[in-house]
């Protein structure tokens, strides 16, 4: 991601912010649609709560998309934290069009072609860096094991 593209998420979510519960209600409403199969992930909430988790997750990420090194850790954790509810891997394509979907009815005229470009950019990353932690490869756990022989292990 580019300057550009992070000012355009940042600008973009700040007009969403005034409409934040609105928002969050076009998102669960898509996704549920869109996707039946992760609807039992939310069989115990409260929605409106769930809404709120989801707008101050998407502040906290937006806000700090200049400072990668801080967020990517807790996006780590929360992918993780979620194989627990049963997401699986492609939970992360439907949640991530149910976004753009909401962005674009939330932003009206403002979800230009360049703003949905730099949000699709940011989810793709942020998604990527989710799923590899959530469901890493046999190569990465290997890779991650290796890390982790004390240093007496190595020879020999």
């Amino acid at each position: 991601m580019n300057e550009t593209q992070i000012t355009l998420i940042q600008d973009s979510f700040a007009k969403v912010v005034p409409i934040k519960d609105t928002a969050a209600e076009l998102f669960y409403a898509d996704l549920f649609e869109t996707a039946p199969a992760v609807k039992p992930y939310f069989a115990n909430s409260d929605m409106k709560e769930q809404g709120t988790k989801l707008m101050a997750t998407l502040g906290v990420v937006v806000n700090g998309l200049r400072d990668l090194d801080a967020i990517v850790p807790v996006a780590q954790q929360l992918a993780v934290k979620h194989v627990d509810y049963g997401v699986k891997p492609g939970d992360y394509d439907s949640v991530g069009a149910s976004l753009l979907r909401t962005l674009e009815k939330g932003l009206g005229d403002a979800w230009t072609p360049e703003v949905k470009e730099a949000w699709v950019t940011a989810y793709t990353t942020l998604a990527g860096v989710m799923k590899d932690a959530a469901y890493p490869s046999p190569a990465a756990i290997e890779a991650q094991a290796a890390e982790k022989k004390p240093f007496w292990k190595f020879w020999g």
